[in-house]
């Protein structure tokens, strides 16, 4: 029997084989290069193994001791403009020095026009309201964030692709349409195209394109994206496009697949799921949005990492499935800013979201964000294989408020993700 996979970004309805991710009434809703970091002039970093011996390696090199970096044991010296890699290579020979670094500076998605309302990157409890200013967001806590920003200083994710398994991508939004690196369609829905305004949302969260001046930045903005049009423009799909979708992207180079959608239980996606899985891809999928522990697939199966919402507070979301026995992580999920497109598309005349940005609730909001980071922990340790980019990404995760009983490892860090 064909199952039918229906996308959306709030409750969930289950009935007659079908699981609903119905959206919520009122939730207001040229190829840029990635983001680099570049070292400051005139200082490095440098850590000691003993401090006594600071002071006389520094003097072999005309240098002066600098003031402490908060509480890393680390200080700021001050070199001669233009020879701070050149010391950072001979300080890093001293058996003396633990390590010797550039000053990094990422300008990052600062220069992004909504990036002050993306708390999943950056909370400094930051209000906000949304694109139409119909929508006012609370302060959050400071930190209740995945740390993106601290993570770029590491990798901007470059060269990872990451299948976007969903309604497709719009092909007119400057932010993210330049990131598609393949396109096919498993749905009976328009190719090439995002009507529905779902998969444009969540590819956004994945890869937007950072530093551009416009828009948003996603967790990882160097990364590229398969589109893989599994729902059609209503957003309704079959666990056979799915399944379909899954083996294309595997065959187009994807190191992660990520699954903002619902289905029952099918044998035939599980399989699709575990050859994935045994050719060393990481599968992240939302746990779903019916605030109990009812299971919901792809997510209940244990080759993917099933990711919960929280807020701005670091709370689980209202709407938020859950269960540690089950679902593994949870990431920001509630008023998260990304991109939709901008041409009229069905989440929008529903819910009044604007064209080009606007806010999304739902776990199909954190999955993304759980993809995007482990693409960033492909991108930055040497010889990763699936298996230790997700140990990765739930090892490292902040064991916030909940952990253990409404998700097993904690809230996503992708800066400790990427160390």
């Amino acid at each position: 029997m064909k199952r039918t996979v229906i996308a959306g970004f709030a409750a969930v309805v289950i009935g007659c084989g079908t699981i609903t991710l119905a959206a919520p009434g009122n939730a207001a809703t040229t190829n840029s290069a990635a983001t680099q970091s570049s070292s400051s002039a005139g200082q490095i970093i440098v850590k000691f193994r003993d401090n006594s011996s600071a002071a006389g390696v520094l003097r072999q090199h005309g240098l002066g001791e600098g003031p402490g970096v908060g509480s890393t044991g680390a200080q700021l010296v001050k070199v001669p403009a233009g020879r701070e890699l050149q010391l950072v290579e001979a300080l890093s020979r001293n058996p003396s020095v633990e390590y010797a670094e550039p000053d990094e500076t990422v300008t990052a998605a600062s220069a992004d026009e909504y990036f002050p309302r993306q708390y999943a990157l950056q909370n400094n409890g930051q209000a906000f309201t949304n694109t139409a200013n119909t929508l006012s967001v609370a302060g959050g806590a400071a930190d209740a964030d995945v740390d993106a920003v601290e993570a770029w200083g590491v990798t901007t994710g470059s060269g990872i692709k990451v299948a976007v398994l969903d309604s497709g991508v719009a092909s007119d939004n400057v932010d993210i349409t330049p990131k598609v690196a393949a396109r096919a369609n498993f749905s009976n829905g328009k190719a090439g195209e995002d009507n529905y305004g779902h998969g444009t949302h969540v590819a956004g969260i994945v890869a937007a394109t950072a530093s551009n001046t416009v828009g948003v930045a996603g967790v990882c903005p160097g990364c590229t994206i398969l589109d893989g049009k599994v729902l059609n423009d209503s957003g309704v799909g079959s666990s056979s496009s799915l399944a379909n979708g899954i083996n294309w992207a595997v065959n187009n180079g994807a190191k992660v697949i990520n699954m903002s959608l619902g289905v029952r239980a099918s044998r035939t996606l599980e399989t699709a799921i575990n050859n994935a899985w045994s050719k060393g891809v990481v599968l992240v999928a939302a746990a779903g949005n019916g605030s109990s522990q009812a299971k919901i697939y792809p997510g209940a199966y244990p080759n993917v990492i099933a990711v919960a919402a929280t807020d701005n507070t670091d709370a689980k979301a209202s709407f938020s499935t859950y269960g540690a026995s089950w679902v593994d992580v949870a990431a920001p999920g509630v008023n998260v800013y990304s991109t939709f497109p901008n041409h009229t598309f069905v989440l929008g005349t529903q819910n009044n979201r604007s064209f080009g940005y606007d806010v999304g609730n739902g776990t199909s909001m954190s999955s993304p964000i759980v993809a995007a980071t482990a693409a960033l922990a492909w991108s930055s340790h040497a010889g990763a294989t699936n298996t230790s980019v997700r140990a990765n990404v739930e090892s490292t995760a902040d064991k916030i408020s909940g952990t253990g009983t409404y998700w097993a490892h904690g809230r996503v860090n992708a800066d400790k993700a990427v160390r």
